[in-house]
């Protein structure tokens, strides 16, 4: 009898210890999922603070292009948008927890890539040579041939036809991939989509740590024409067969100088050794519509961003084309 009593004892010390170890990790659990679910909300908070930081960032901005267009008929770097470290230091005095970094770039001085056909779909011969000056830059690494092969693909993608221009690409190719989709045949209404296009590979679009890529130069907005006050120093070298890279650099002194009027999209023939340099009239201009804005939200290792497609069209208010929250 007293055998039993003993091994009942044994039997009870270990169904409480049993009971005492799963009590305490059912409780370190349940601390654990505590402070999980408090640091998600500590996150979550923060991150809306942090978006809505970033929102004011591009208020700001479009408040800066807003007042710019009732001042001026043109647009150059020279302008109060274009300097965003002004605008984002006056930020940290703004909110108690975090700040704002802004960015405006102007989508003007890019190459818009679906006015490389005219309105029935054949291609537009000025742009055409500006797009392959631009993908025949030494940076990109583009062979002559693959550079004519890749415009017709572009060509192909936009136009409306089924038409397959010399060796670009229709319907019939993209249907015969492994996944296969449908050719767009028609405008190209963000720049990714380009991806889908026959011979755009990610590294020539996007680029890598030493090389941009393409994207940085080409828009889907405007009408064409190119505002030379802000064309990257690129883009300004494929303007014409005449300008080469030292021209450039004397073009981007020339309009940094605060005392030359830079209204008229003639004034690059009074750059030093320009006089006889011809642009076609109907490439270039000075005034920007179309405008991105990059606004981030940060706060220590923090940070939370929001971009946004606006358009300025004279006295009317600044219209919000596209708006991404990251």
């Amino acid at each position: 009898m007293k055998s039993i009593l003993k091994d009942n004892r044994g039997f009870a010390l270990i169904l409480t210890i049993l009971i005492v170890s799963l009590v305490v990790v059912m409780t370190l659990q349940f601390n654990n999922s505590m402070w999980s679910d408090l640091y998600s909300s500590s996150n979550l908070r923060d991150g809306i603070r942090l978006r809505s930081i970033a929102r004011s960032g591009v208020n700001c901005a479009l408040a800066v292009l807003s007042e710019d267009s009732s001042s001026s008929d043109s647009d150059s770097l020279q302008e109060a948008w274009a300097n965003s470290k002004e605008l984002s230091s006056n930020s940290i005095t703004m909110f108690e927890n975090g700040h704002f970094q802004v960015e405006i770039s102007d989508l003007s001085g890019k190459i818009q890539v679906n006015r490389l056909i005219t309105d029935d779909g054949k291609y537009n011969e000025a742009q055409k040579m500006v797009l392959m000056r631009l993908l025949s830059s030494e940076q990109f690494q583009v062979d002559s041939e693959e550079v004519g092969n890749l415009i017709d693909a572009i060509k192909d993608w936009i136009d409306p036809d089924d038409d397959v221009t010399r060796f670009g690409a229709e319907n019939g190719y993209y249907q015969s991939l492994e996944n296969p989709y449908s050719c767009k045949n028609g405008p190209i209404e963000s720049l990714g989509q380009m991806l889908l296009i026959k011979g755009v590979t990610k590294e020539l679009f996007h680029g890598n740590e030493h090389v941009p890529g393409i994207s940085n130069y080409l828009t889907v907005y405007g009408d064409g024409k190119i505002n030379i006050n802000t064309a990257d120093p690129l883009v300004l070298s494929s303007l014409s067969d005449d300008i080469d890279m030292e021209m450039v650099s004397d073009m981007i002194e020339y309009r940094l100088d605060e005392g030359n009027d830079l209204k008229d999209p003639l004034w690059y023939r009074k750059v030093p050794g320009m006089a006889d340099t011809t642009i076609e009239s109907d490439l270039i201009k000075t005034s920007s519509p179309y405008f991105e804005i990059e606004s981030a939200g940060i706060s220590g290792a923090m940070i939370k961003k929001v971009a946004a497609i606006i358009k300025r069209e004279g006295e009317k208010p600044v219209q919000v084309l596209a708006w991404k929250v990251e």
